[in-house]
């Protein structure tokens, strides 16, 4: 670990200046870091990165999520929430569910749960991409706030895909009634947990006294809290997340 530490400081160090390099060229700084990555990826010799898979979620989602959830209007979120809420729920169903029957249909011994554990993945597109993209895309308002509103909530919905396709091929069963049950629960559980820690993190700050120290510290804190919180009670990590970023920077409470 020591040995590969100059090695994971320049990737940092990398990262930094791929972003910086990407806003003077005017590029979304997720391509270039991308395309870096994969370069990167074919030098030989390099020190091989080992990451738990499941700490992968807790680590890097949670505040990615959180950031992008202070760049969106909450006006603006609830004024498109139809268009956001069928975009971010049902497409996301639809795209995997026709990705479930294509993958069966051309991949030999492919069945449909394994299609629509294959479009849970890789239906959603990234919330973090597209808020980068839309920074420098000019495009209406009303546009940009559709993509990113739903780019932060089609997560959830891809997420709770793929928890119910992978409980049916480790089972090979799936109950519609008890499926519906834990969606319900993970969206209702995942809003008000969200809502209720942020709620709890905004009396903090209000009543207690706080400086730029103490503000870093809760900053870091509170997104993981959240999403920690609702994955443990078998809600969505997801909207906990984001419905407490919106509740927090709908209040102006910065952290």
């Amino acid at each position: 670990m020591l040995e590969d530490f100059p090695f994971y400081l320049g990737l940092i160090v990398a990262s930094v200046l791929l972003i910086m390099l990407a806003r003077k060229i005017k590029v979304a700084y997720p391509v270039l870091l991308v395309v870096a990555g994969l370069g990167i990826s074919f030098i030989p010799g390099i020190p091989r990165l080992h990451i738990d898979p499941e700490l992968i979620f807790i680590i890097f989602l949670p505040p990615l999520l959180y950031e992008a959830s202070w760049t969106i209007s909450w006006k603006e979120l609830w004024r498109w929430r139809r268009i956001i809420g069928s975009f971010a729920f049902i497409v996301v169903f639809l795209t995997a569910l026709s990705i479930a029957f294509i993958a069966n249909h051309f991949i030999p011994g492919f069945s449909l749960t394994l299609g629509l554990l294959l479009g849970g993945i890789v239906s959603p597109p990234d919330a973090v991409s597209a808020g980068a993209i839309l920074k420098i895309v000019k495009m209406p308002k009303r546009m940009s706030s559709i993509l990113e509103g739903e780019s932060l909530l089609n997560d959830a919905s891809s997420l709770i895909i793929f928890r119910f396709a992978l409980v049916a091929v480790a089972t090979g069963q799936f109950v519609w009634h008890d499926a519906a049950l834990s969606f319900s629960w993970m969206l209702i559980g995942g809003l008000g947990i969200g809502l209720g820690i942020g709620l709890i993190f905004m009396k903090i700050h209000q009543y207690l006294p706080t400086d730029t120290n103490t503000d870093t510290a809760l900053s870091i804190v509170t997104p993981y809290l959240m999403y920690i919180a609702a994955e443990e009670l078998h809600a969505s990590g997801v909207l906990a997340v984001v419905s407490g970023g919106l509740l927090l920077s709908s209040k102006g409470t910065f952290f």
